[in-house]
């Protein structure tokens, strides 16, 4: 009996060793990873924290994950603690595009590489910056749109005036929609700009328009949570299914929408991909290795920021199993449940 308790214990003690193991030339790196709590109000975000933590646990790196207040403000303080943990690389998610530029400085200062993940960090020189092509969403968007409403009333939504992707997925949609507005096929009946991607004041202002005028044609929601909240608006006036709505981060409930007919269509970006590349750069930035970026952008610093982009996907209702459900972004059985239980 004690022989047979030895042998367990010995087999317990060779299986920890043996998943603690790392390889000895990337073991010993520590990934600081700044995020705002008001983040994870959108779907998308908790997978991409956790596969980047997954994808740096193989490549032997330890993450310490600091999630500030819901405020920009908050984010200082969490990046000053992550200061104090000896962190060899800095991953952030700024809540605000210009407010972190101060205590950025100061990572900086210290020979401590940045890298900004899926927002840049503006007015400050940093090491790099990896994101979906943003302007490319907003041209998918427009295009969407331009299928099926090629003239009419439009209203376009952006995100947070906070954001710079918020103003790139803007130069995407006008970029296309423009020459129409310019013979005036299409008429910008408003164009909202939010404050926060916030779901409660994308209500209230798109609430404001639909209170002035519901001739509403086409509806470009600068993500699906904002477009969730216009089209749960359209149905309390009978609207919805009869204005084109796009969004993007195909969130399940907006993925929903589509194949019930109810949204148009939804960009899709592929996380997995994002952030593993990601996690893979602040491993090579740590051990200063980082490669030739895809591309380079002003971000008005003074220097090139080093970009690293990662391309994004139209979803039509047609486009959902040969994207979202093959990837395993959301199943089948998930996105169809409300047709399958109503049939």
């Amino acid at each position: 009996m004690i022989n047979k308790k030895l042998l367990l214990i010995l087999i317990i003690i060779s299986i920890l060793f043996s998943c603690s193991k790392a390889d000895p030339e990337k073991s010993g790196i520590r990934i600081g990873f700044s995020a705002a709590s008001d983040t994870f109000l959108i779907e998308r975000w908790d997978r991409d924290i956790k596969i980047f933590m997954a994808t740096a646990r193989k490549e032997g790196a330890e993450v310490i994950f600091a999630k500030s207040p819901g405020n920009a403000l908050g984010q200082i303080p969490q990046i000053e603690y992550l200061l104090k943990q000896d962190i060899d690389v800095l991953v952030v998610i700024p809540q605000d595009m210009e407010l972190l530029a101060g205590i950025i400085k100061k990572i900086t200062d210290k020979g401590i590489p940045v890298l900004a993940y899926d927002r840049p960090i503006m007015g400050i020189p940093i090491d790099g910056y990896i994101s979906f092509d943003n302007r490319e969403v907003g041209r998918l968007m427009a295009s969407a749109l331009l299928t099926e409403v090629k003239t009419g009333n439009y209203l376009i939504i952006n995100g947070s005036i906070r954001d710079n992707n918020s103003f790139e997925v803007n130069r995407g949609v006008h970029e296309v929609l423009d020459p129409y507005i310019e013979k005036k096929e299409i008429i910008i009946i408003e164009e909202i700009w939010l404050d926060e991607w916030s779901f409660d004041e994308a209500t209230e202002k798109i609430g404001n328009v639909l209170a002035k005028t519901q001739d509403i044609q086409a509806i470009s929601a600068a993500n699906d949570m904002i477009a969730e909240a216009a089209i749960r608006l359209l149905s309390e006036r009978r609207m919805a299914g009869k204005v084109a709505v796009t969004g993007q981060d195909a969130d399940l409930l907006s993925c929903q929408r589509i194949v019930e007919g109810t949204q148009l269509m939804t960009v899709y970006k592929p996380i997995p991909r994002l952030a593993e590349r990601a996690a893979k750069l602040a491993v090579q930035m740590a051990q200063k290795e980082l490669p030739e970026p895809d591309q380079y952008i002003d971000n008005n610093s003074g220097q090139k920021l080093a970009f690293f982009v990662e391309l994004p996907i139209a979803v039509f209702k047609e486009q959902m199993d040969e994207t979202i459900i093959r990837d395993g972004f959301h199943s089948r059985e998930d996105i169809y449940r409300n047709i399958i239980s109503n049939n």
